[in-house]
């Protein structure tokens, strides 16, 4: 007799966990580190998840790890990517990218809640409908642009250099 679980599943998403079953790995074989963040979609691309690894953006259980590092079922990986760490505890191994709610079935997300949006708003984003910036308007967001970057400075300019625009 089939329990309560398998009868309220849909049959789309019964045949989506069938395809994630066969995108693990066989019995023996194991999955490198950048393939297995790429396929429960944390990075867009592979690359981009081996490029993280060797920039060491992602630790295995506290190590940082090159791209083909073997992960585990019951592994905890931490990845820095796009201003966010990501915490996830793997639960189940795949090899092969699946879709967005597959994908998080095979992990634990214990992930910090991300920023508010607005705390992350870029500077200089304008009104809509207010036109093209005046001179002024132009030379305050250069000032708060300078306020923000690196040197943090914003005052006037190093010696030996000119004025912009004149």
């Amino acid at each position: 007799m089939a329990s309560q679980d398998d009868r309220d599943v849909d049959p789309k998403t019964a045949a989506a966990v069938a395809t994630a079953e066969a995108a693990g790995p066989a019995s023996g074989e194991n999955v490198r580190i950048d393939s297995w963040i790429w396929a429960v979609r944390l990075v867009k691309t592979r690359s981009v998840g081996a490029t993280a690894c060797r920039g060491g953006h992602v630790r295995v259980n506290g190590e940082r790890v090159k791209p083909a590092h073997s992960v585990r079922v019951g592994d905890e990986v931490r990845l820095r990517h796009e201003g966010r760490e990501r915490i996830v505890v793997v639960k189940r191994l795949i090899r092969k990218r699946v879709g967005a709610p597959i994908a998080v079935q095979c992990y634990v997300d214990n992930s910090p809640p991300p920023p508010p949006r607005e705390a992350v708003a870029p500077i200089g984003i304008r009104d809509r409908g207010t036109g093209r910036p005046t001179k002024r308007d132009r030379r305050e967001l250069e000032r708060l642009r300078d306020l923000g970057g690196p040197g943090g400075s914003g005052g006037s300019p190093s010696p030996g250099s000119r004025p912009k625009g004149r």
